[in-house]
């Protein structure tokens, strides 16, 4: 029997028996009639099989554990959820108040609409408040078989409220576990199976997960979140031959409610995607831990026991709500396009640049890096966030997407070799700004349907700022911006000396321009900026 430490770093592990036919992703080809064609035209579709796990358990009104939590876990973790509601509680972060259980014929008639219509993949199980709920589980999993049962022994809630009594613990052990690929009791929950034996060191876990695993369940996977004297979080899986601890930073926070809930519905996700069992626990444990770092200190309620944010959005959108706004076409005006060889040339940093353009009146800021390893940049986009956005300039981050999403800035600018906006939307959600540069009215039409907000048009005039740059010229800027169903922003070798004529150009959707060289190849970047807007307003002025 061996011991193994597991870090949490993922790696590579023998794939569970149950799980050697991992999940199916083909495609299935079906006739249906083409929408674009007013005859009878067939066409063929490809549909995909998504990974689905079926929740059975407790709803709480509170949304901080059972079915909500489930359902948030698993959409958070990438996988369809569906579910089977046992009670209805009253609860919040003080406590539960009430618990309604619903009837067994109701529950009977909710499993039977899930399992033999939509075929979930795995089926995680949480409060189970009744021995007759629990006996109509085992014999829907036996007429519907799933690819891997997860069973969250649901009897002591976070904040110490009973939820399962003796007849409930014994039809658990006698009827489900044998049916469990993995069973996930914490401290107090593994103690409550054995009859109260105490389960109060790692040595105790070990020791609870193999009498627990002798009761019929393939893994047994004790957590160790409530252990006192231990400084990590320490989980015990035991897999009828190997032990295997993993351990994470201890979160200190009062924002644990649901933590139970959340892992074993990662753990079901992870399942349903085809991992190994072990894999899925490491990579739900991380994630747990991620959720639980990010949440420590939002406030929900004025109990002990708050709920933690699964998304990891809310505190973001909180911080933002007065200083990010949707996307206004006017912001394009005077688009600011740093160039870090412009800002070595000149000894000052990006965050100098962008300062310094936005005290001479730039509308929007695009962050153009090219020299930088990722880290450096990376901390340097997060500076100049926090230097926009109190100021109400979006910050656009040029080509890299991983940079945008990990510092969160306001979107994305990319070339038509870079991905397609309709991945880029994909991957930045409805809310970030996209713009695309476009040099005709085909790839404007590209972009417009792919979901971008505005397009680059240019290079205007010949520019040193991008090599191999085919100039449009003032016409070539005028048909797009005749046709494009967006906002456009002029680029290439535009300064002081030919700005009017851009913008005099008297085209509706021409909305400003991107200067690159005409601010940041200058010893004042702050100077430049205002008197080219003064340039620009004069121009849009003769306009009118």
């Amino acid at each position: 029997m061996g011991f193994h430490v597991c870090s949490q770093t993922l790696y590579s592990a023998p794939t569970h028996h149950q799980f050697l036919n991992s999940i199916s992703r083909g495609f299935h080809r079906i006739k249906v009639s083409s929408p674009r064609a007013m005859h009878q035209q067939e066409e063929e579709v490809h549909t995909v099989r998504v990974p689905h796990v079926l929740t059975v358990a407790g709803s709480d009104s509170g949304a901080g554990a059972g079915i909500q939590a489930d359902l948030k876990a698993c959409s958070a973790r990438g996988v369809y959820c569906s579910t089977v509601i046992t009670a209805v509680t009253a609860q919040n972060t003080v406590g539960v108040q009430g618990v309604d259980i619903v009837t067994e014929d109701f529950v009977r008639e909710q499993l039977k609409s899930v399992l033999s219509d939509m075929r979930p993949d795995v089926v995680k199980t949480g409060m189970l408040p009744s021995p007759g709920i629990i006996k109509i589980l085992c014999q829907s999993l036996k007429e519907f078989q799933v690819r891997a049962l997860v069973v969250d022994p649901v009897m002591v809630s976070t904040s110490g409220d009973v939820l399962a009594g003796p007849l409930i613990l014994a039809t658990l052990r006698e009827e489900l576990f044998p049916l469990a690929d993995i069973v996930t009791p914490n401290v107090r929950e593994a103690s409550a199976l054995l009859g109260g034996r105490p389960v109060e060191t790692v040595a105790d876990m070990r020791s609870a997960a193999k009498s627990i695993h002798d009761i019929g369940p393939r893994n047994v996977l004790v957590k160790g979140g409530d252990l006192p004297a231990s400084s990590d979080a320490i989980d015990v899986l035991f897999d009828g031959k190997d032990f295997y601890e993993f351990r994470s930073a201890r979160i200190k926070t009062v924002n644990t409610h649901g933590t139970g809930c959340t892992l074993a519905s990662s753990i079901a996700a992870e399942l349903a995607k085809g991992s190994s069992v072990l894999s899925a626990i490491k990579i739900a444990k991380r994630y747990v831990e991620s959720v639980l770092g990010y949440s420590k200190d939002i406030l929900i309620g004025g109990g002990q026991q708050g709920p933690f944010d699964h998304s990891m959005k809310l505190k973001n959108n909180t911080l933002n709500l007065c200083a990010r706004r949707p996307f206004d076409p006017s912001d394009l005006l005077l688009y600011a396009v740093t160039d870090s060889r412009m800002n070595k040339k000149w000894g000052r940093s990006m965050s100098d640049a962008v300062k310094a353009a936005i005290e001479g009146g730039a509308t929007i800021i695009q962050l153009r890096e090219k020299d930088s390893d990722t880290g450096d940049f990376l901390k340097a986009a997060k500076i100049c966030v926090e230097i926009c956005r109190p100021h109400g300039v979006p910050l656009l981050i040029n080509d890299r997407i991983d940079i945008a999403l990990a510092c969160d800035a306001d979107g994305v600018h990319i070339g038509q070799s870079d991905m397609p906006a309709q991945t880029a939307r994909a991957l930045l959600g409805p809310e970030k700004i996209i713009g695309v540069s476009c040099k005709t009215p085909e790839q404007a039409e590209r972009a417009w349907i792919g979901g971008a907000n505005y397009i680059g048009c240019g290079g205007v005039y010949p520019t040193n700022t991008k090599e191999n740059n085919v100039t449009v010229g003032l016409e070539g800027l005028r048909r797009v911006c005749l046709e494009s169903k967006l906002p456009v922003v002029a680029i290439g070798g535009i300064g002081s000396s030919n700005v009017k004529h851009v913008m005099e150009l008297g085209v509706p959707n021409l909305r400003g321009v991107a200067v690159v060289s005409a601010l940041f190849d200058r010893e004042s970047v702050s100077g430049e900026t205002r008197n080219l807007m003064t340039l620009i307003k004069d121009s849009t002025k003769a306009l009118k």
